[in-house]
């Protein structure tokens, strides 16, 4: 049954108003993911693996996985040979966001959502273009160029005449009778930034299925995504600061979705957050710098809507490789 009610609620949301992409948590430590400007803040090569799971409980929930890397064409990795992994006796600060200087930005991503019986295979380049506006600002440009690849996974579905004693369902079988479709995707984002502010709006999907090949999708259109952050880090002490920060989304005809963040950094070191995405989650977070090389973040979605009653929350995983720090 729970099989049952989570096709039917993830069909009307994709249909009606819900997003086509995935959402994270961790935006305000993983914003390339919601805007290809953010690629390249830092100078160095960083390698992020993410994976979430949403509405723990449902059998075949949406989760995703994840895997990018960027890094500015300067930055050359400075690696020196240790025969074993070394944690740091002591706190090991966050890498410096360093402005006031042009530099170009290349990356690429690889990314699986998979929700109920429909999967999404995306690859994608990037790059980024960092300009100076003053000494303590730079404004970027950055745009994701790849492929989606979507599939009807029939393992996954239940058919209607499993429970009405139908002899068909239409349905199903128009989903199943198509192959996989493929798309251009072209994402772009522009980024405000300084060591202590962002400010950043980026869309995706915005070829929608103008280049497509492979089979037509039996009910599938890309839309255009907008996405809207900003945040700022206020110094409460000499090892405290704390960050309002807030991320909009709009589909049309969605409604407008905000999600409200507070996050407090120890010695920029540990780091706990708290989120509330309106009408949907209480998100709680914690992470840290294992070492100058490894990061790590975690956050736990507590549902506040009526999906409270059948799930136990989402969970997402972060895990950071910085190269050449």
């Amino acid at each position: 049954m729970r099989k049952l009610i989570i096709t039917a609620l993830i069909g009307f949301s994709s249909m009606a108003f819900g997003q086509q992409v995935p959402q994270f948590s961790q935006y305000l430590r993983n914003q390339y993911m919601v805007n290809p400007g953010a690629a390249g803040v830092y100078d160095f090569l960083d390698i992020t693996a993410g994976g979430r799971l949403q509405w723990l409980g449902f059998e075949d929930a949406p989760k995703t996985s994840y895997l990018y890397a960027s890094s500015p064409v300067s930055a050359k990795p400075r690696l020196k040979y240790n025969p074993a992994l070394r944690v740091s006796n002591g706190p090991i600060r966050n890498p410096k966001i360093k402005t006031g200087k042009l530099k170009h930005v290349v990356g690429g991503m690889v990314m699986i959502d998979q929700y109920g019986a429909f999967r999404q295979l995306k690859f994608a380049g990037t790059y980024a273009l960092h300009i100076p506006v003053t000494k303590k600002f730079n404004l970027s440009l950055g745009v994701n160029l790849g492929v989606s690849n979507r599939a009807f996974l029939k393992d996954k579905a239940q058919t209607l005449n499993l429970f009405t004693g139908t002899a068909t369902d239409n349905t199903y079988d128009t989903y199943a009778n198509q192959g996989d479709n493929n798309t251009m995707d072209l994402d772009a984002g522009l980024y405000f930034y300084s060591d202590k502010f962002f400010l950043g709006l980026s869309a995706e999907q915005l070829t929608g299925d103008l280049v497509s090949f492979g089979a037509d999708p039996a009910n599938f259109s890309p839309e255009i995504h907008t996405k809207a952050t900003i945040g700022y880090k206020f110094k409460v002490s000499d090892n405290v600061t704390l960050m309002p920060a807030m991320l909009v989304k709009y589909l049309n005809p969605a409604p407008v979705s905000i999600e409200g963040s507070l996050q407090l950094e120890y010695k920029e070191w540990l780091w706990f957050a708290v989120s509330y995405r309106n009408t949907d989650a209480i998100v709680a977070m914690a992470g840290l710098n294992i070492s100058k090389r490894f990061k790590f973040g975690y956050s736990y979605d507590y549902n506040v809507s009526r999906f409270n009653e059948h799930s136990s929350g989402g969970h997402e995983l972060v895990l950071g490789l910085m190269l050449g720090r």
